[in-house]
């Protein structure tokens, strides 16, 4: 019964109250500390509680008995020293309690040995029959804990009752104890007890004594942790526990539990690891094994995304809960964004859950859950046992019971996680606690994974806006592209690619990579892009193309370089033209299936030299012949020098089919390093079906050039076959653009006549930048201006584009109409 007094308190310290006298382990049960550390992880939100208390020499306090994160952690140490300056000194010496935040923290002597500052730390004195010792309590909470929380926390400390740690000593030469040992540091020799050998399978006449052949049973994802205890200083602070799997001949891994201590050696004598081993599963529960959560909390530390934070709290739950179902959601809004369903199907969920399905996970409304809602804004955890009547969106999630943990981060609900059962289900106090816990590690860990996707979503935006959205579709020849980022830091690098259509069916490939990995690097990779896809559509030849860009990025200013391979294809004649600036060269598959590295003179990397030099080399492509551009993230290891990267790639390239050449770009790819971002371009040369016929007339500035052109025109159009009927409006089109050069420009002027099918293109380009303006109104006394109208008005498609600091007016006519 609650007395008067207490009935002024608050409801979470009386359910704290209410639990630490419901603990049934005796006070010598070594199961009762554990028990009680865990409240604190339930009743104020903290991750992590653990006991310091004095050894036997009472020189130094040690670490007894901890739950929830790992203190480690948090720069936590296994032992400090009783005269020391640090919190649990201060507060064993003191018995005073003292509560930390990140500033007091980092003016502690022992901040140089914390990895992190972004948490509060409690310090609670303990006065239990057997001795005094101290309590230590970690949240993550940026306001730390409340008045509540410490009401709770002097609860916890009254209750606390700890052994005198001491480690087991095993007689040099003795017949050690059961489930001791004793472990040279020196020679690698352990004596074990019969106990130990019994838990790992083997008879004292079939063990040599040695610590490999222990530890060569152990599960190998457990080892480094194991292997972490024999290294050298690793244990001289104090005690250790430790929880390691190892295989047996049939089922699943055993669980096992080591507590040691190093016994530093005498003069002449080494240092000795001593301890004991015990079958973890006889010593606690599988729902409240407290290392369920130290493990949860390890991979919550380890998860980049929403998607995988979810996943490590399903997969931490549901075996140990044995539920049927568990959903894991973000909030936003007023609505349940569900991140994670398990089981995945459909079927499995509630109707109204699938009338909301909107893509690969659903939406559900909060308000169509008004239980839901309620849980959410009080902010505990609600437990529903079968049959207990509930709203049809959530009846149907867990009929024999249901649980709602609202996974609280920095002040507000990220999100809530369901877990439900079909059959009846009994809700213990350890499950509860497993819960609590749980929800707390999970809603940190959702805030920051969706910080994080937040910022990965920004990045791969820019990503996506810098680099081409498609590759245009080209005369005689197929290009396909691939982009792959860093999976390390930002994921944002400075590697790209372009595909640039030129006139006169030629074709320009593009690919580069900026210094570095970082924002900058990709804001200087898309300028680079812009500047080579226009100086390469001005009309500049390849060198010319790369000089400019080089100038460019020097004029920048920036403490970035960039390589470049740039590639300028003739559709119709089969030839190119190479320029590399720092640049891996192109490797080009011949319709042989045998592969060619077009080794070429390259100058240096853009921005390094202002005047430099940009050498040429021409190349000859027959139909079938594959061209591929790469950057040194798919060909460049540590372990490998770059030519061996290229021979591979090389190889690679001459066993794929080019018939199919996005699966040859995914089979290239198969190999690469995600350490540094790839880009990969190919390019398959056909050969055009039907190749344009081309004739070019030097117009003369004379009294009757515009005749001479009309003149030239009409030879060669008899020439191609082309109706007479259709010369007239390509004779007047002649006339307009040949005339608009001569008398609104100066220098020379070329016609060029192209045919193409049935399509006729006119070009006559001058060396004026002006860009020919159509009039809007024309007076019927006006003398100019009525060129353009007529040309627009009898052609298919008009334009200007500029061309090696002129431009060129073209015209396209329809001879078929």
């Amino acid at each position: 019964m609650v007395s008067e007094g207490a009935t002024g308190r608050r409801t979470r310290t009386l359910r704290a109250e209410n639990a630490l006298t419901s603990l049934t382990d005796g006070p010598e049960s070594p199961q009762r500390l554990r028990r009680v550390l865990e409240q604190a992880l339930v009743f104020t939100g903290a991750t992590l509680a653990a006991v310091y208390r004095p050894g036997a020499d009472g020189d130094l306090l040690y670490l007894v008995e901890s739950a929830g994160v790992p203190q480690a952690v948090y720069g936590l140490r296994d032992s400090y020293p009783g005269s020391g300056d640090s919190p649990p000194a201060d507060a064993y010496r003191s018995g005073r309690p003292a509560f930390l935040g990140p500033e007091e923290l980092a003016t502690c002597a022992e901040s140089r040995r914390v990895a992190r500052r972004d948490f509060h730390l409690a310090v609670l004195p303990t006065h239990g029959d057997d001795g005094r010792a101290c309590l230590v309590a970690v949240s993550e909470d940026p306001n730390g804990f409340d008045d509540e929380d410490r009401k709770c926390l002097e609860l916890i400390a009254d209750a606390v009752v700890c052994p005198v740690p001491v480690p087991v000593p095993v007689t040099e030469g003795a017949e050690p104890r059961s489930n001791a040992f004793s472990l040279a540091m020196d020679t690698g020799r352990i004596e074990v007890g019969d106990g130990i050998l019994e838990l790992f399978g083997m008879s004292r006449g079939s063990f040599d004594g040695k610590v490999e052949t222990l530890l060569g049973l152990t599960v190998p994802e457990d080892l480094p942790s194991l292997m972490s205890l024999f290294e050298a200083g690793h244990m001289s602070i104090g005690d250790r526990e430790l929880e390691f799997r190892i295989l047996q001949l049939s089922g699943p891994p055993k669980w096992l539990r080591l507590r040691g201590r190093m016994l530093p050696g005498g003069e002449g004598s080494p240092s000795r690891l001593v301890g004991t081993v015990a079958d973890a599963s006889t010593l606690r529960s599988d729902v409240t094994d407290v290392a369920r959560v130290q493990r949860l909390a390890a991979a919550l530390s380890m998860a980049g995304t929403v998607r995988d934070v979810s996943q490590a709290v399903v997969s931490a739950l549901r075996a140990p809960l044995r539920a049927d179902r568990i959903a894991l959601a973000e909030l936003e809004n007023d609505r349940l964004v569900v991140t994670v369903l398990d089981p995945p199907e459909p079927e499995s969920w509630p109707e109204l859950w699938r009338l909301e399905w909107r893509s690969e996970w659903p939406e559900a409304p909060v308000r169509a859950m008004p239980t839901l809602a309620t849980a959410l804004r009080e902010g505990r955890a609600q437990i529903w046992p079968a049959g207990t009547v509930l709203e049809p969106a959530l009846a149907d999630v867990g009929p024999g019971g249901l649980a709602v943990l609202p996974l609280p981060a920095a002040g507000r609900m990220a999100g809530a996680c369901l877990i439900g059962w079909d059959t009846p289900h009994h809700f213990d106090a350890d499950e509860r606690a497993l819960l609590t816990a749980s929800a707390g590690l999970a809603g940190q860990a959702l805030m920051r994974a969706h910080a994080l996707d937040a910022e990965h979503e920004l990045v791969g935006m820019l990503q996506r806006q810098l680099l081409p959205r498609r590759l245009p579709k080209l005369p005689g020849a197929v290009a396909v592209a691939r982009y792959l980022p860093s999976t390390a830091g930002l994921e944002l690098g400075g590697d790209w690619y372009d595909v640039i259509p030129l006139p006169d069916n030629h074709v320009a490939l593009v690919i580069g990579d900026v210094q570095g990995h970082s924002a900058a690097a990709a804001t200087l990779m898309g300028q680079m892009r812009t500047a080579l896809r226009a100086y390469a559509v001005e009309g500049h030849p390849p060198d010319v193309v790369v000089a400019h860009a080089n100038r460019l990025l020097m004029d920048l200013e920036t403490d970035l370089f960039a390589t470049c391979t740039y590639v300028d294809l003739d559709m119709e004649e089969g030839t190119a033209w190479c320029v590399r600036a720092g640049h891996l060269p192109p490797v080009l598959r011949h319709p042989d299936g045998t592969t060619e590295i077009a080794e070429s003179d390259g100058g240096p990397p853009l921005g390094v030299v202002a005047q430099a030099d940009f050498p040429m080399t021409p190349l000859r492509l027959r139909p079938g012949t594959v061209v591929a551009l790469t950057t040194d993230g798919l060909v460049e290891s540590t372990e490998a020098d770059i030519d061996v990267g290229m021979d591979r790639f090389a190889h690679g390239l001459a066993a794929a089919d080019p018939a199919h050449l996005g699966l040859v770009a995914d089979v290239l790819l198969g190999g690469a390093r995600r350490s540094d971002d790839v880009a990969l371009l190919l390019l398959r040369y056909d050969g055009m079906a039907t190749h344009p016929l081309r004739e070019t007339w030097t117009v003369w500035r004379v009294p009757e050039a515009a005749r001479h052109a009309r003149r030239f025109t009409r030879r060669t159009l008899r020439v191609w076959g082309v109706p007479e009927d259709a010369m007239d409006t390509v004779l007047l089109v002649v006339s307009e653009l040949v005339t608009n050069a001569l008398v609104h420009t100066g220098g020379q002027v070329r016609l060029d006549l192209t045919l193409v099918g049935r399509r006729l293109r006119v070009s006559v380009a001058d060396t004026s930048p002006r860009t020919p303006a159509k009039p809007t109104n024309i007076g019927w006394e006006a003398t100019g201006g009525r060129g353009i109208l007529l040309v627009e008005a009898v052609s298919a498609a008009w334009g200007s584009v500029p061309v090696s600091g002129g431009k060129q007016v073209w015209s396209e006519i329809a001879l078929d109409g």
